[in-house]
């Protein structure tokens, strides 16, 4: 039986190795040092940031959260404080701090992914994820995220500017997200991340002196309703792409994770769990580790072998 210490939960993508595969969610996570007080976040595989855009962005400005029974939907509109002070202020203490991260990136247009994916080269960022699927803002992101011929340019486009690890997220707002993870992959991604949030409405009601009182939020469903979703869109795109994909969705416990692992998943992402429980990232490294070692698991692929089924 290994014993803990010898456990080896690694994994690599392109020339990044990431000490464990529990990632948290871009916009769940801010940018990492607002969760110091609740868990090591040294210890996670990863911590993704916040959407960083050209210029920066106040977001939405209406209702921006709408609980739902098994869930929540979101209507943030990639608030941000911008690539410019991001570098300035929020890197350096990313790197100080000695915390691994990947940084989400939102441009209106392809011209502005360029131009931000040319930021993170120059000062020497590993990993990018592009997030092309974001459902709550009015223009970019999405429109990206539903057309493969699109994505493939943008995809394209990065690549030749940006030497390190690229993740494109993919939005389960289309009719085919096996045609747009192949689009990913064959313009040069090293990995796909899925799912990013549902489209959905919520709607509350209340009656006042005889009348209907209505609110309403349109945005991104995420939390546990949407992880039979996720669970299939990853088990499907498994099947047509050969790149490392990175499962989200719904995860709340170990055995949420090991789910994704059977459909196909190499990492995992946590997203709204973090909201209602800020320590279950780094709780979420020490019982898989601790998992592993009880049970006999040297590697994170031995694990993942003994999990992978057919679907």
């Amino acid at each position: 039986m290994a014993v803990a210490q010898d456990v080896d939960m690694s994994f690599k993508i392109r020339d990044v190795v990431f000490k464990n595969p529990v990632l948290t969610a871009s916009g769940t996570f801010g940018y990492a040092d607002e969760f110091e007080d609740f868990t090591d976040v040294s210890s996670l595989g990863a911590v993704v940031t916040k959407a960083i855009s050209m210029e920066p962005r106040p977001g939405n400005d209406h209702q921006r959260i709408f609980e739902t029974y098994g869930g929540m939907i979101n209507s943030i509109g990639l608030e941000n404080v911008g690539i410019e002070k991001f570098v300035e202020e929020k890197l350096p203490v990313l790197k100080e701090k000695n915390i691994d991260f990947v940084v989400n990136l939102a441009g209106k247009t392809l011209d502005e992914y360029v131009s931000l994916a040319k930021v993170c080269e120059e000062h020497n960022i590993k990993a990018v994820e592009l997030n092309i699927s974001c459902p709550n803002v009015k223009s970019g992101c999405l429109e990206f995220g539903t057309d493969e011929v699109v994505l493939g340019r943008l995809v394209d486009s990065v690549r030749k500017v940006f030497a390190g690890c690229l993740i494109v997220k993919l939005t389960p707002n289309v009719t085919s997200i096996e045609k747009i993870a192949q689009a990913s992959q064959q313009a040069g991604a090293d990995a796909v991340s899925l799912i990013n949030t549902v489209k959905a409405l919520g709607i509350k009601l209340d009656f006042i002196n005889g009348k209907f009182k209505k609110s309403t939020v349109q945005g991104g469903l995420s939390g546990r309703a949407i992880k039979p979703i996720a669970l299939g869109a990853v088990s499907r795109v498994r099947q047509v792409v050969d790149i490392p994909i990175i499962g989200m969705g719904g995860i709340y416990s170990l055995f949420d994770m090991f789910e994704f692992f059977s459909a196909g998943a190499d990492m995992i992402q946590i997203g709204t769990a973090n909201f209602t429980h800020p320590d279950i990232s780094g709780q979420l490294v020490c019982e898989l580790k601790n998992f592993m070692a009880e049970n006999g698991f040297s590697t994170l692929k031995e694990l993942k072998d003994n999990l992978r089924g057919e679907y």
